[in-house]
């Protein structure tokens, strides 16, 4: 087999030619691998949407960061980095619409929320690449006290405390924001080993940014619930007019209507139907990452799926229940404009049958007045060549040709039938000649 000199064959084994993504799909299952950790230690997660620009900003913010600190900046491609700072670790990842930067340290971390706010008292600082959208400050200990004892660090009438990992951690958590604008959550170990207690925190905080992203739908249905309701009151008022109105113009001035809800119709869709599809994403997401976690109840307290299940659900639902209301308001402007169509279609063909129906009347009339005028011709014809007839015999008479006793009166009136028989003759091939000339019309 000769060899192949593409670029795409030059890393495959036993000379094969590779896909062009293949490298690409074979690293995405090791993008973002779960890094084993040492307890205790606080861990600050910061999730910022970006747009393109932004992400690209922010990739040369970390390249400088990096190489400040005399390490590797990210690759071009790069969607996971992990840097080494001082007593800091950074785990930065890029995703699809937004960008995480997880800082943690071992340093004063035996306390929980000891240090609230790393960014006031200048522990960390970076870019922010966009606009922060979560702010998770996590705590992970040993365990040492009772449950109760870190009972008074949340919000009680909200507070979540489960079993994980099989029951080697505790996870607790209020999901309510503190006077530094931080989530808190709080993972107590009972024996669990650094590769567990990593894979657990990197859990728990995406349990935090995926139900924060799929709560973004919500306000989108709300902004845009106005404009849809608005939308839903116009198709039925124009329901209502379309079945009774019988006037053709009044018709168009609702399919045009009708037309301009339609187009209003698709853009709505179109502005929500990525955020909704986006938020429908994160919430499975949010639900495989609980059952990764291996979730069980802890005594009296609410597990965090029930916490979802009275919050983050409904919500999602109000999401899944707009996009319902837009599909049933496209069909319903589809069957009304179809409708509509159908009647105008139906109008217009009843006009067109009266215009031939008239048209048809007036050909018969033509006809009519065309035999009338063709009598007349004839007569007219007949009247003139038998007075011409009468004249010449008459002058026939003088010249002694007609026999005697024969007047030019007597003998133009024996010429009358060949006279009458002329005429009809003579409009007959009139007739025939404007027949022949109208087909050739036709054809040309």
């Amino acid at each position: 087999m000769a060899q192949d000199n593409d670029s795409g064959a030059q890393n495959s084994a036993g000379g094969l030619i590779e896909h062009e993504a293949r490298a690409a799909i074979l690293s995405e299952l090791h993008a973002r691998p779960f890094l084993p950790i040492e307890l205790p230690r606080r861990v600050y997660h910061f999730a910022f949407a970006t747009n393109d620009e932004e992400a690209r900003a922010d990739r040369l913010a970390l390249a400088e960061l990096a190489r400040a600190h005399s390490l590797a900046p990210p690759a071009g491609d790069a969607k996971f980095l992990r840097l080494a700072l001082d007593h800091w670790q950074l785990r930065w990842e890029q995703h699809t619409e937004f960008t995480t930067y997880t800082w943690s340290t071992q340093k004063d971390a035996a306390q929980p929320f000891a240090h609230p706010d790393p960014l006031g008292a200048g522990e960390i600082a970076f870019r922010p690449p966009g606009r922060l959208v979560v702010a998770a400050h996590l705590s992970a200990i040993e365990s040492g006290h009772s449950h109760e004892t870190y009972a008074n660090l949340f919000n009680s009438p909200s507070l979540c405390l489960i079993r994980a990992a099989k029951g080697t951690a505790h996870v607790m958590t209020d999901f309510a924001v503190d006077p530094y604008r931080f989530t808190r959550l709080l993972i107590i170990s009972n024996g669990a080993g650094a590769v567990e207690a990593g894979r657990l925190v990197q859990r728990v905080l995406e349990i935090e940014t995926y139900r924060t992203m799929a709560l973004l739908g919500l306000p989108e249905a709300r902004r845009s619930s106005p404009e849809l309701r608005a939308m839903e009151r116009e198709i039925s008022d124009i329901t209502q007019a379309l079945s009774q109105t019988r006037d053709t113009r009044t018709s168009q001035e609702l399919l045009k209507r009708l037309s301009d809800l339609l187009a209003q119709s698709e853009a709505l869709s179109t502005r929500t139907a990525f955020r909704f599809g986006a938020s429908r994403a994160y919430h499975a997401i949010v639900k495989n990452r609980l059952e990764l976690i291996q979730e069980a109840k802890e005594s009296q307290y609410t597990t965090i799926s029930a916490f979802f299940s009275a919050r983050l659900d409904p919500a999602i639902e109000t999401c899944n229940a707009f996009e319902a209301r837009q599909e049933r308001l496209a069909d319903q402007v589809e069957r009304a404009t179809d409708l509509m169509r159908t009647g105008i279609t139906f109008e217009l063909e009843q006009q067109n049958r009266d215009l031939l129906d008239d048209m048809n009347r007036r050909a018969r009339l033509q006809m009519r007045l065309q035999r009338l005028v063709g009598g007349l011709s004839i007569a007219a014809l007949s009247y003139y060549a038998a007075g011409l007839a009468v004249y010449l015999l008459k002058g026939v008479k003088d010249a002694g040709l007609l026999p005697k006793g024969v007047t030019g009166e007597e003998a133009g009136a024996l010429a009358l039938p060949l006279v009458i028989f002329g005429a009809w003759a003579f409009w007959q091939r009139v007739k025939r000649l404007s027949a022949q000339a109208q087909e050739e019309e036709k054809v040309n």
